[in-house]
């Protein structure tokens, strides 16, 4: 009975194979959208291929893959199913989740010497700065924490579409407020007070989706804010301290738009 319930798992591989390898399914994977089956390798591989297509033709990367049979971008390949139990492995890229993962386990400040927070928060030009990138910045930051273990929220594009739209109207409501009914220019002590309303403002609307990373997400927003650097720009200098390579002391520098 052994010997024929091995022949049956084997006659049924062969009868589904690979849609990219048209062989046997070895580590049978599925993308979390679709559904659709392929071998684990194939299927890493495909993703690769298809991120460095993207990377020559694209000014930005999406953090998705595209299905090779049906096109439906998903976000992470399901593996090593058993029963009830099975492995959600991500897509990670120094474009993407893996760097700004390095963020968010490192304690706040290693770019201090290049970003002055206090600077941003005495001159009260908060909307003045990069903050036309903020949408996407929001997005991929979202992306990036709800794949850690200690958020606990499942994903999915209305979330993070509501998220991105919540949060951005809390901070571009509590800047045009400053905006219009404070001074144009803060003491230390008006900068103080008004930073740590920022962060209770943004806080209480984001615990709800972050969880216990909520504290360290306002920090990275509010250098990001502070920068006045695009996303691209950020990301080369934060990669740069980081050791993960970025500018180099005879590229261009990084614009900054404040």
């Amino acid at each position: 009975m052994k010997q024929e319930d091995g022949s049956n798992d084997q006659t049924g591989s062969e009868s589904n194979p690979c849609p990219i390898c048209l062989g046997p399914m070895a580590e049978e994977s599925y993308l979390d959208t679709c559904l659709h089956k392929f071998c684990y390798n194939c299927i890493v591989s495909w993703d690769k291929a298809l991120y460095e297509k993207r990377s020559n033709s694209d000014s930005s990367l999406s953090e998705s893959t595209s299905c090779p049979l049906c096109r439906k971008e998903s976000f992470s390949v399901i593996t090593g199913t058993y029963r009830t139990y099975f492995q959600r492995r991500h897509r990670f890229t120094f474009s993407t989740y893996a760097y700004r993962l390095r963020c968010y386990n490192r304690e706040p400040g290693i770019l201090n010497d290049i970003i002055d927070v206090v600077r941003f928060w005495e001159s009260g030009e908060y909307l003045k700065s990069n903050s036309r990138w903020l949408d996407c910045w929001l997005k991929r930051e979202l992306l990036t924490l709800m794949y850690m273990n200690s958020v606990g929220i499942s994903l999915s594009g209305k979330l993070v579409d509501h998220f991105v739209r919540y949060i951005h109207f809390v901070i571009y409501s509590f800047f045009r407020w400053k905006i219009i009914f404070g001074p144009k220019k803060l003491s230390a002590h008006e900068a103080i007070q008004v930073q740590q309303e920022f962060k209770i403002a943004v806080s209480d609307a984001a615990k709800r989706y972050l969880g216990e990373r909520t504290d360290r997400f306002v920090d990275e927003l509010e250098l990001f804010l502070a920068s006045g650097f695009d996303i691209e720009a950020y990301d080369q200098v934060y990669m740069q301290r980081l050791g993960l390579g970025g500018a180099s002391d005879g590229s261009t520098r990084p614009i900054r738009f404040l």
